[in-house]
């Protein structure tokens, strides 16, 4: 359990409930314009491969990213299965972000995209596959539970600005939110609202998980990639890279999740939650050229969710 310094909830859930019909009202007939960056998209200088432990089915799967043409945007390769990370093939899931295409799966992918999102990497060609050449789902490696692995590794291999099929650079581009937008589920939201500069704040509240064991789930999970904490022993696995960790934890997933408002190497931005926020934000039209916005203000705080 961990809840940062943010407004109190209950004011801020009381002030979100005052608001919300006004905001429906305006939501629905909001406009943008997609703005320039003032910079060129990217790809990757060569090819990544790692390998790892798979956190909630316990396999080893295998990853590869390519380099990819300007305007292509970031997409998944399993089984000779193409499948963008776009919010139009989020598969509904609270316990990590999936693509789902002609019923192929990549699972917790958030991750991997949030590294390649916050790095940069506009465009990029990510071939996954396990031992199973038969399975038709596949996970992409836990690591230590963070995005560091992914971080290193596109540092390593470096960045370089990409060309489309015709030897033409790509403009990266950003749309400009200019009314709030917010999505509720249970005793969980995300709201966004115009600001100058990106500011993310994100409070959590969670119970215990033993739930996710009975299902099956976090066969991959252990000590050595995710903080364990007790309700009578404190955290087990001490101590914590930040004092905030948890809160730094889904943030790192809601920049992944907000990636797959990207589209076409523009700038992208519970995971069903965040991708309810997603879709909420594709729906409006705040998002001409599909893509997340420097100038947002994130307030999101979640309770019993994981």
């Amino acid at each position: 359990m961990y809840s940062p310094s943010l407004p109190k909830t209950t004011t801020f859930l009381r002030s979100l409930t005052a608001t919300k019909t006004n905001w429906n009202s305006t939501i629905s007939s909001s406009q943008s314009l997609p703005l320039s960056t003032g910079r060129l998209q990217q790809t990757l200088a060569g090819c990544i491969e790692r390998s790892g432990k798979t956190l909630h089915s316990g396999e080893v799967s295998t990853v590869r990213i390519w380099p990819e043409y300007a305007g292509q945007g970031r997409y998944f390769v399993f089984q000779s299965k193409l499948i963008p990370a776009s919010i139009v093939f989020a598969k509904e899931s609270s316990l990590c972000t999936t693509l789902c295409k002609d019923g192929f799966r990549v699972r917790t992918v958030e991750h991997l995209l949030s590294a390649l999102e916050a790095k940069g990497v506009d465009n990029c060609r990510i071939e996954i596959g396990n031992l199973d050449s038969e399975n038709q789902e596949v996970e992409v490696p836990i690591f230590d539970g963070s995005a560091s692995t992914w971080v290193e590794a596109i540092e390593q291999v470096g960045m370089k600005e990409t060309l489309d099929q015709c030897g033409k650079t790509g403009e990266k581009l950003a749309p400009y939110l200019n009314e709030p937008v917010y999505v509720w589920k249970n005793d969980s939201f995300v709201a966004a609202f115009p600001s100058p500069k990106l500011q993310i704040t994100y409070g959590i509240d969670f119970p215990q998980v033993e739930s996710m064991r009975n299902l099956g789930l976090i066969k991959g999970g252990s000590l050595e990639n995710a903080i364990v904490c007790s309700a009578s022993e404190g955290w087990l696995n001490p101590p914590l890279r930040f004092h905030d960790e948890p809160c730094r934890h889904k943030v790192l997933d809601l920049v992944g999740d907000l990636s797959l408002f990207a589209c076409s190497g523009s700038q992208g931005g519970s995971h069903a939650l965040h991708a309810d926020f997603v879709r909420c934000l594709s729906r409006t039209g705040t998002a001409v050229e599909n893509s997340l916005a420097e100038n947002i203000f994130i307030h999101s705080e979640a309770v019993n969710e994981n």
